[in-house]
C-alpha cells in the first residue's frame, strides 16, 4: 500500500472508504443516518467514504459497532495508521497508545501530545518545503488524535523537560502562543500523571545540550528512543543505545526547574503576551 505523503487519494484510503460505504449500506443506513449515530457531520461521513478524509481510529471502531461489521472496519485501524504517520514514526505512534512511561526533552517546540490545535496548524504551515493544505489537515488531525493517550485508562506516566526559549517562540503569532501556553497549564492541572519542567535559559550548561529526544517504556517493559532532526527522525529500540539516555533524562530533570516553579514561569509568560 502506498502512504499518503502528499495528500493524494491512495489505494489504501480508497479501500477503507469503500469498506465503510459497503457496511453502511448493508446496515440499511443513509449517510445522514450513519453520521447521526456516529456523532459526526454528514459532510465528514461523505468525505471519509470518498477517501477525501482519513477516518480516526475511534470512528472506525464506532462504525464497526454501528454497522455490525464484525471486526472488518476495526481491522482497518492498522491500515489507516500507515496513511497518517511517516514510516519512521509509525512504530512509535503505535507503541505510544499503550506505553507505561513517555518522556521527552524538547528544545524547539511544545511536545506534540501537548500541542493545541492552532499551534499545531501554525507549525505545519511553517514547514519548508511547504505542505499542501490537505497534507496539513491530515497531519494535524493525526497529531491531535494521538493526544487521546493523555486521558487513557490506565494512564501512562508522562514527563517533559522543555527549554524556556520554546515558551517565548511566537509560532503563529502571540495569540496562538498564548492559547498554547494556557493549554499546557490546563493539561498540567487536569492530568496528575503529567509533569512539565522548564529548563531556564539562564542555565548555562546541562545534560541535554546534544539535542532533543523522546523516550518511552512500552507496555511490555522495553525502553525505546525516537530522536528527531533535520531530514526526519530515527526510531531506536536497541537497549544498549537507549539505557544511557534514560539516565541522562533523569539528570536533565534534576537540573530543570521543579514542576511548580515551571508552572509559575509559564503563567508569567502568558501574562506577558
Amino acid at each position: 500500500m502506498t502512504v499518503g505523503t502528499s495528500g493524494e487519494t491512495t489505494h489504501g484510503r480508497r479501500l477503507v472508504g469503500e469498506l465503510i460505504r459497503i457496511h453502511r449500506v448493508r446496515a440499511g443506513l443513509t449517510q445522514k443516518e450513519a453520521a447521526e449515530q456516529l456523532l459526526i457531520s454528514e459532510s465528514l461521513m461523505g468525505a471519509v467514504e470518498r477517501a477525501e478524509r482519513i477516518p480516526s481510529r475511534d470512528l472506525l471502531i464506532d462504525a464497526d459497532r454501528v454497522f455490525g461489521a464484525g471486526g472488518a472496519l476495526k481491522a482497518c485501524c492498522e491500515l489507516v495508521d500507515e496513511e497518517k504517520y511517516p514510516p519512521k514514526f509509525l512504530d512509535w505512534a503505535r507503541l505510544e497508545r499503550t506505553a507505561r512511561v513517555i518522556s521527552a526533552y524538547e528544545t524547539m517546540l511544545i511536545p506534540g501530545l501537548l500541542q493545541a490545535e492552532g499551534y499545531a496548524y501554525a507549525l505545519h504551515r511553517a514547514r519548508v518545503p511547504a505542505y499542501t493544505e490537505p497534507e496539513i489537515v491530515r497531519l494535524v488531525e493525526a497529531r491531535l488524535e494521538r493526544q487521546a493517550v493523555l486521558s487513557r485508562t490506565p494512564p501512562p506516566r508522562i514527563g517533559y523537560v522543555i527549554e524556556e526559549s520554546v515558551l517565548d517562540r511566537t509560532l503563529g503569532g502571540p495569540e496562538v502562543l498564548k492559547e498554547q501556553l494556557r493549554h499546557v497549564l490546563d493539561c498540567i492541572e487536569r492530568f496528575n500523571h503529567l509533569t512539565v519542567q522548564v529548563m531556564p535559559s539562564a542555565q548555562h550548561t546541562h545534560a541535554g545540550l546534544n539535542g532533543p529526544m523522546q523516550l518511552m517504556s512500552t507496555a511490555e517493559g522495553r525502553n525505546v528512543l525516537f530522536a528527531e532532526g533535520q531530514g526526519g527522525g530515527r526510531f531506536t529500540p536497541k537497549p544498549e543505545q537507549v539505557s544511557d539516555l534514560f539516565d541522562l533524562f533523569g539528570i536533565l530533570r534534576a537540573q530543570a526547574l521543579n514542576p511548580w516553579k515551571s508552572a509559575e514561569i509559564i503563567e508569567t509568560k502568558v501574562g506577558q503576551l
